[in-house]
């Protein structure tokens, strides 16, 4: 069997070189390669945060095939696989005590796998590869330690107030800004890809790039289909064909702000044809205490119309950082809540029901 072929080069990556993993043994870990998000047309995958009874719920841990993995030495790691987070694990150095992050590829499939981290120019707000250890029929790919995801920390705190959402939304559009200049499309897009750098939950990176698209030129045309049906765009339901996957991004970008903001997607329901009709006609409500440019900007990447989309550039450049961010800023929320009751919407304000 012809050994495979060397890391892609070193000197483009953020890493050190891969090592050849001494004869131990390979571990629990999955041979075949990470699933993505299901085609639109099944349902349920677990990285949606949904009502119950959406057709996105989160699956139970208990339930999935991964979940039954335990503890395995790696040269001088000591991988604990964590249940919350699929094909992820914790790495605990033996002889340091340094913790880390473990993904693990079949050998065959991790340059793939790793080579947008490679393509893509260092970033504070997206993860670099720490180390990569090859082992006979495995790749273990090492990045640094997290302490939680966005998907997790908003359903915690049911909504963010406006200037926590936009400190933790600029670091987000600055991660996908630079992936787009950079000739990156990230795709499957949700708030389960960002992790938080720091215990005290105030900087951001995007953890994932497995699933990333490297395009070529200004040619960002894409046909895939994978994706969470609660983050789709509404050109990927209408398409047979190729669809612009910068501002597919974009709209992505346009459910997670609202959901930082309101606590629930823009867009939901228990059957999948009518949430993915919701979608195509683009009819969403914005609840009173969101700020009037906070929902011009919502407005602006939630459009039908791919090229009326602000791009991941301009976004950084909407007037609601600047305010939101100034000294003195007053929540909107904080000034009218003991003044005003406020206005029932119905569905499309019941933010009880969204989490389960």
């Amino acid at each position: 069997m012809s050994r495979p072929a060397s890391l892609l080069p070193a000197a483009r990556c953020r890493s050190a070189p891969a090592k050849r993993l001494q004869p131990l043994h390979d571990g629990p870990a999955e041979e075949a390669p990470a699933a993505k998000c299901p085609r639109l047309a099944e349902c349920g995958p677990p990285d949606c945060l949904s009502a119950p009874g959406s057709p996105c719920a989160p699956a139970s841990p208990a339930g999935g095939g991964g979940g039954a993995a335990g503890p395995s030495l790696i040269a001088s790691y000591l991988l604990l696989p964590l249940a919350e987070r699929e094909q992820v694990s914790r790495a605990l150095s033996v002889s340091s005590g340094r913790e880390l992050r473990c993904k693990v590829f079949p050998l065959k499939h991790y340059q793939d796998k790793i080579r947008p981290y490679i393509q893509l120019p260092s970033h504070r707000n997206i993860t670099g590869v720490v180390e990569v250890i090859l082992g006979d029929t495995k790749a273990y790919v090492f990045f640094e330690k997290d302490f939680g995801d966005m998907h997790s920390y908003v359903r915690s705190c049911k909504r963010l107030r406006e200037e926590e959402a936009a400190r933790l939304f600029k670091q987000i559009v600055s991660a996908v800004a630079h992936c787009h200049q950079s000739a990156i499309v990230l795709g499957d897009l949700k708030l389960r890809k960002f992790v938080f750098s720091n215990e005290e939950r105030t900087q951001l990176r995007l953890e994932s790039l497995e699933d990333t698209h490297i395009i070529k030129g200004e040619d960002d045309a894409l046909s895939d289909k994978h994706g969470c049906p609660a983050y789709v765009s509404p050109e990927i339901l209408n398409t047979t064909g190729t669809y612009s996957g910068k501002s597919a991004d974009v709209w992505s970008l346009g459910v997670m702000l609202y959901t930082l903001l309101v606590g629930r997607y823009p867009f939901h329901d228990s059957d999948p044809s009518t949430l993915f009709s919701k979608i195509r006609r683009g009819q969403f409500c914005i609840p009173d205490h969101v700020s009037p440019k906070a929902r011009c900007l919502i407005r602006s990447l939630l459009r039908r119309e791919p090229s009326e989309r602000l791009t991941a550039p301009e976004i950084l450049l909407h007037p609601w950082f600047e305010a939101v961010l100034e000294p003195g800023y007053t929540d909107q929320e904080t000034r009218t809540s003991d003044q005003i009751v406020p206005e029932y919407h119905g569905d499309c304000d019941d933010i009880s029901s969204f989490f389960c």
